[in-house]
């Protein structure tokens, strides 16, 4: 036998065996005991320094984004920071909030976020369906059998969990995102737990074609694309349709094709595609801060959903709702804390839509929008941070103006002694729960007597641009 011969046929048999014959240890070898989540989070860089330090700069990580000039200073805005009209904010009630941070032990304002041992991995990458957070508990997952609010939560089997680690699924993402606002479908009107197993009539890219999140959201050094309160100021980080479907050919094989393309240049494409808000769990709309804490008898509406809770106060949900329409140019402006209300007996807006019938970048998009009567200080005129969660916080003490003066000083704003109410808004741009072409939005839901537009509103003097009277 020649040597070359020989050499190539021991090649050959070396090639044939096994890959894990000569690899590295991957994660289903990963061997315990782990005593805590940051050991496994240490295990974790060892093989993977890189994704660490990609987190630590993540805008999931910080809850902030870049750094820009804003209203005329440079500033960082994000959930950390920011008020909502459904909890109100993360300062004073971290325990709680952070609960959806994907790290460990964020109870404070003291937390350290260059602490890369404090990452979750595990929240987004387990595979097992058995790993979970405890509601109140700063991040952690429980270490014994606990019931919260009617449901258990049993500490993980950290090993398997780790060894189980993937690309993240629908689930993994659903664990923060789909309960956003303390709650199933309570935030966004197109995100709940219907997604994680949606019928093609639900969402067409999720249940007929088995999408994951990161299908759209691609991801890049774990910077995940997509909107944030900040990206929305500056108009950066977006995406939309037709970054899968081309714009010019959006309706080529339709029936009319080339009069919904003319249309796409001032209509988004959720406009047509998204029907109504709330099509799997219904969603929160109002939520009356003003009526929390008083002894009245819980009660609930057709969906099972609560219309008052001792401490939430009065709540509405909806189910199948028509959204309401407005332009926008994907930008935003928001109210930051500490500014000062113009006129707290009229309703205020959190987030500003920008764009309308005269900006050539504006589309017209449907939203759903959430109302709800908060706390302002009388004589500063600027909204309330409370303090709701913890030892001394409302939920447990029922005093209001306490939790005022304990959250307000968390926030480095003073607190006068007097407090009022007023109505706010938050508008929440559809993008999910993409019905199937068959089930999208005909001519006459939106030009004739039934139109489900207000053609003035948004800018059209003379009502429907359709009307041949007009």
């Amino acid at each position: 036998m020649k040597k070359g011969f020989f050499v190539l046929t021991i090649m050959t048999a070396i090639l044939l065996l096994p890959f894990n014959t000569f690899a590295s240890k991957t994660c289903k070898d990963i061997e315990g005991p782990f005593n805590s989540p940051q050991e496994v989070t240490k295990k974790c860089l060892e093989c993977h320094p890189k994704a660490g330090k990609d987190m630590l700069k993540s805008r999931h990580w910080t809850w902030l984004g870049d750094e820009f000039t804003y209203k005329g200073k440079k500033m960082r805005l994000g959930k950390k920071n920011m008020l909502n009209c459904f909890c109100t904010s993360i300062i004073s009630n971290w325990p709680r909030c952070t609960s959806c941070h994907p790290g460990y032990g964020w109870k404070d304002g003291s937390f350290d976020f260059t602490k890369a041992e404090n990452i979750d991995c595990l929240v987004c990458h387990d595979q097992t369906g058995t790993y979970k957070k405890f509601p109140t508990a700063a991040g952690y997952p429980t270490k014994e059998k606990a019931e919260f609010m009617g449901n258990t939560f049993l500490p993980p089997d950290l090993v398997a969990v780790a060894r189980s680690v993937g690309k993240p699924n629908r689930k993994n993402c659903g664990v923060c995102h789909f309960f956003g606002g303390g709650g199933d479908g309570v935030k966004h009107g197109d995100l709940d737990s219907s997604l994680i197993a949606p019928s093609k009539d639900l969402d067409v890219h999720m249940g007929e074609n088995d999408f994951s999140c990161t299908e759209c959201h691609e991801t890049k050094n774990h910077r995940i694309s997509g909107a944030l309160h900040a990206s929305m100021v500056q108009g950066v980080n977006h995406f939309d349709c037709t970054k899968c479907h081309e714009s010019k050919t959006l309706h080529e094989n339709v029936k009319m094709g080339k009069l919904y393309d003319k249309h796409t240049k001032r209509i988004a494409c959720q406009t047509c595609h998204i029907p109504a808000f709330g099509r799997g769990m219904p969603t929160n709309t109002w939520w009356d801060w003003s009526t929390a804490g008083k002894d009245t008898k819980p009660s609930q509406d057709q969906y099972g959903k609560p219309t008052y809770m001792k401490m939430k106060g009065d709540l509405k949900w909806e189910k199948d709702g028509m959204p309401q329409y407005a332009w926008s140019n994907g930008r935003m402006n928001y109210y930051l804390m500490g500014e000062t209300v113009k006129d707290p007996k009229q309703p205020l807006t959190l987030n500003k839509l920008q764009g309308n019938i005269d900006d050539p970048k504006a589309k017209i998009i449907p939203l759903k929008v959430m109302r709800s009567k908060q706390m302002v200080d009388a004589k500063h005129r600027y909204l309330i941070v409370p303090h709701l969660f913890g030892e001394q916080g409302f939920w447990k003490t029922w005093d209001r103006e306490k939790s005022f003066e304990i959250g307000m000083k968390l926030a480095g704003l003073p607190y006068s002694g007097t407090y009022d109410w007023i109505e706010t808004r938050m508008l929440w741009p559809l993008n999910h729960m993409v019905a199937p072409k068959e089930n999208a939005l005909k001519c006459t839901d939106c030009h004739g007597e039934k139109s489900r537009l207000d053609w003035k509103a948004l800018g059209y003097q003379k009502g429907d641009p359709k009307n041949k009277k007009n």
